[in-house]
């Protein structure tokens, strides 16, 4: 029961984090929604670990795989995905977010050697099918050219994602999961604070002192980066990197919900046949034996963290 209690709140958690960047974009630049996520992330999870009394071997941390995976975890695709969010609503960008698991299988044939079965081929081409229908999709207020380039943003994104969860279950074995999430946020904000000093500095748009928006700022940064990480790797040990990984069919349900009702996005129904070709794929895709799966419920990352 309190592995499924973890999965709901977690799925509105990560759902709502697409609402909370959509809003946070009249206020700030891209760049300066990472950082301020990053660093609250961080600012939630060092007392934790603090306070659980974690040890860190400082001669043995992979430095540099733990710089990688930070960089592709959550610098780059959350800079990415608050940018396609400046061209594509919330719930949008939350159905591409599902594509996450195919790139995933996709960037373990290329890049790491894995073997696909024949039904997570099939899954592969089911999801880019509703990729297609995605593009298809007419989008009020915005041109073909914008709806593509958000489009295109997010694909990047959840790329970066897929090759992050393969390089880490390959060079991350021995990491903590306190140790990942931490070294990630904090690549993160340095990526980020490099980022923000190309892009105008610290200049925003609106009132920073607002309530709403100092609210908004703690549930991106202290729920859906802090807190958020912590739930899920819960059910990583508790449960399996498997039953973690259903969040990617829940989020996209959520934040269409949650864009909806706060923010009276509409998304059109071909988005729908969209999601529901890419829930399939990815079902498909996930489909394999056993030996083949995460070997750790330790290491695995969040594949679909946004």
């Amino acid at each position: 029961m309190k592995l499924y209690s973890a999965l709901f709140i977690l799925s509105l958690i990560w759902g709502m984090s697409f609402f909370f960047i959509k809003v946070l974009l009249d206020v700030f630049d891209p760049w300066q929604i990472v950082f301020i996520r990053c660093v609250l992330g961080i600012l939630t999870i060092i007392p934790l670990f603090l306070l659980t009394k974690q040890k860190i071997n400082w001669r043995a941390l992979p430095v540099k795989a733990l710089v990688i995976v930070g960089l592709l975890n959550a610098g780059i695709p959350w800079g990415l995905i608050a940018w396609s969010e400046t061209f594509l609503d919330s719930g949008y960008t939350a159905i591409l977010n599902a594509t996450t698991p195919i790139w995933t299988a996709m960037m373990g044939v290329v890049f790491f050697s894995v073997k696909m079965q024949w039904k997570q081929r099939v899954g592969v081409m089911i999801g880019f099918v509703g990729i297609i229908f995605l593009m298809d999709a007419d989008a009020p207020g915005l041109t073909q050219n914008q709806l593509l380039v958000g489009i295109l943003l997010m694909l990047t994104a959840t790329c970066c994602y897929g090759y992050s969860s393969q390089y880490a279950k390959k060079h991350l074995q021995g990491t903590t999961v306190w140790i990942t999430a931490s070294a990630t946020l904090l690549v993160g904000s340095v990526l980020s604070a490099i980022m923000m000093s190309f892009s105008g500095g610290w200049n925003v748009t609106g009132n920073t002192a607002d309530s709403k928006v100092i609210l908004f700022l703690i549930g991106l940064g202290v729920f859906g980066s802090g807190l958020a990480y912590l739930l899920y790797y819960y059910m990583i040990s508790a449960g399996s990197a498997e039953f973690a990984t259903l969040v990617t069919y829940l989020v996209p349900v959520s934040a269409v919900i949650w864009g909806s009702v706060l923010l009276n996005e509409k998304i059109p129904p071909i988005a729908f046949l969209g999601l529901l070709l890419i829930f399939f794929g990815v079902y498909l895709t996930g489909r394999k034996n056993i030996h083949h799966r995460f070997k750790s419920n330790k290491t695995a990352q969040p594949k679909h963290s946004v």
